[in-house]
């Protein structure tokens, strides 16, 4: 294996959004500020920055595969990368198959900027202190060199040592060495020579990195079959960020759709997805799935073949009813109460898209139609059942495949049809005596905590309100040093320990009632609730709610709890 050395300046400028680019299957750049300066500090200290892998596609190939442009003005608000217009170039290109944020990072050091938020939103540009001396200490993390990106060239005046700010980027306007210290002479005047000297010599090394070193060892790979170029894709990135499976089979939809961007309608729709409710971390591969799974006639698994040209039209001419389906979905559960951090299993929503979706209803998240209202209330508990059962924890695959199956069985679906999806899972539509033990060891504010919970409000309005997790007894009397000053011997203050989180000592309130109840001792917040408290919360009957009888109010409320979840059917 042979590797083409070429210089930083040469590819920065001659190279990056000019013949070289990103190939869609590449992830988007997620290096921040603290990054890019390790590198250029790593490359001034002669530390190797890695090879590059290049794919280099023959002219006469280049309109097959979507490639981007590398950034140049990063900015958070919109990270997205641009598609490149390669119309003008009438000769081989290189998508860049590994290396990618490493070359962004220099690109951006050089050429461009980075815009962040800490505070307020922050345009900045990689500067070089050149009247810092370098200095290498003990601690490998510690930074030789001082870059830092900033907003400006002028000194930082809560900083009392010597600074002189050059803008990395100058360096690129001078093709000798000594024309860049000409350069800055007359500003570095009123220094001393010492710290002059220093100014040159970090220039000097500088410009040797960028200008005549050859650092950057990049390989070529020139098959032009496409399968062979994923799966060296795959492999050169096996040791960095995961990549998601759609990252890959982008670029096969975005070559492939006749009229819409695919990468930018897939980015775009997840972005929307995940901003509902406060926030979910939905990722490519649940819509591209989506895709599949709503697309009547199309295999469900991911692999390559299944992204054929036939199957990516029909995805797109169906595009805007996937959108439809699984928008109104997550905005459905997003109303029942389902976080990012309870939503077990992200794709046992797709049979409710489908179900959404071949019901013709998709405004059903809004209506208040009895039929409507009774179809959101089954949904719910379905979800919140299966989830709790683990349905989608195996093969999943095969159980999607299996619910599809029965949707397309079923003559009437003005009804969410959870009996014969059931009878299909082959779940029981209870739990068990030992299911509801497990169920019942589920401590606070852990995945499952809120599924178990909803079932124990079988009457309530989830659309629109918003619950919280609360302790009935608050928490922030469960210290060893407040149970010990209570009298409470050891073995009593660890059963309080272990028991304060669980289950049983746990409701789900408005915010307005977790905010009016905040630590409040509950015998002393219990009074002033109405007639109906106890038991819309499985509140067991005792003479006293005392902090003293906790643990008796934990072993009754644990049978309620239990007996209810027993009951939990359809």
């Amino acid at each position: 294996m042979s590797y083409n050395p070429k210089t930083i300046s040469e590819v920065v400028s001659e190279f990056v959004n000019r013949t070289t680019f990103l190939p869609a299957m590449q992830r988007e750049y997620v290096w921040d500020t603290d990054g890019i300066e390790r590198l250029f500090d790593s490359l001034m200290g002669d530390f190797p920055i890695g090879v590059f892998l290049f794919w280099k596609i023959r002219e006469e190939n280049k309109n097959q595969w979507a490639a981007y442009e590398f950034i140049r003005e990063f900015d958070q608000e919109n990270p997205h990368n641009k598609e490149a217009n390669l119309n003008g170039i009438n000769q081989d290109i290189y998508l860049v198959l590994d290396g990618q944020q490493r070359l962004t990072s220099l690109f951006l050091g050089l050429k461009g900027s980075y815009r962040y938020f800490y505070y307020k939103w922050n345009k900045t540009k990689l500067y070089l202190n050149l009247l810092k001396a370098a200095e290498k200490g003990d601690n490998p993390e510690e930074l030789t060199y001082d870059f830092k990106f900033r907003s400006s060239s002028e000194p930082d005046p809560r900083d009392p040592s010597p600074q002189h700010w050059y803008l990395v980027g100058d360096i690129l306007n001078f093709d000798d060495a000594e024309d860049a210290k000409k350069n800055v002479k007359t500003q570095l005047a009123a220094f001393s020579e010492d710290q002059r000297d220093s100014a040159n010599a970090l220039i000097g090394r500088l410009h040797s990195k960028i200008h005549t070193a050859r650092l950057l060892n990049y390989y070529e790979e020139k098959s032009q079959d496409y399968d062979k170029v994923v799966e060296v894709f795959i492999r050169t990135n096996t040791g960095g960020k995961k990549l998601e499976y759609s990252d890959i089979l982008l670029s096969a939809a975005t070559a492939k759709w006749r009229y819409l961007n695919a990468r930018e309608e897939l980015h775009s729709f997840t972005d929307e997805i995940n901003a509902i409710n406060g926030g979910y971390s939905f990722g490519k591969d649940f819509v591209l799935k989506s895709c599949l799974y709503l697309t009547e006639g199309l295999p469900i698994q991911y692999k390559v073949k299944n992204f054929n040209r036939i199957n990516l039209e029909r995805i797109e001419d169906n595009w805007e009813n996937i959108k439809a389906c699984v928008g109104t979905t997550v905005n459905l559960i997003g109303k029942f109460g389902y976080s990012d951090k309870n939503l077990v299993s992200k794709i046992a929503l797709l049979p409710v898209a489908l179900y959404i979706g071949l019901s013709g209803n998709k405004g059903s998240v809004s209506s208040t139609n009895a039929t409507d209202v009774a179809n959101q209330v089954r949904i719910q508990k379905w979800l919140a059942m299966t989830l709790l059962k683990n349905v989608f924890g195996g093969s999943s695959d095969t159980t999607l495949r299996n619910l599809q199956e029965v949707f397309s069985t079923v003559s009437d679906l003005s009804t969410f049809p959870y009996e014969a999806l059931n009878r299909r899972l082959g779940v029981e539509t209870r739990f068990s005596k030992a299911e509801v033990e497990n169920l019942l060891g589920i401590n606070y504010c852990t995945k499952y905590s809120y599924l178990i919970l909803s079932l124990l409000y079988p009457d309530r309005d989830w659309k629109d309100n918003a619950y919280h997790e609360d302790h009935i007894f608050p928490k922030s009397e469960f210290t060893e040093a407040r149970l010990r000053h209570r009298g409470y011997d050891e073995a009593k203050i660890r059963s309080y320990l272990q028991s304060f989180n669980s289950l049983a000592n746990l409701q789900l309130l408005t915010a307005s009632e977790n905010l009016e109840k905040n630590a409040t001792p509950f015998d002393e917040w219990l009074p002033g609730k109405d007639a109906n408290f106890k038991a819309r919360h499985r509140i067991p009957q005792m003479q006293s709610y005392s902090f003293d009888n906790f643990l008796e109010f934990i072993e009754m409320r644990s049978a309620l709890i239990a007996e209810r979840l027993e009951q939990a059917l359809f």
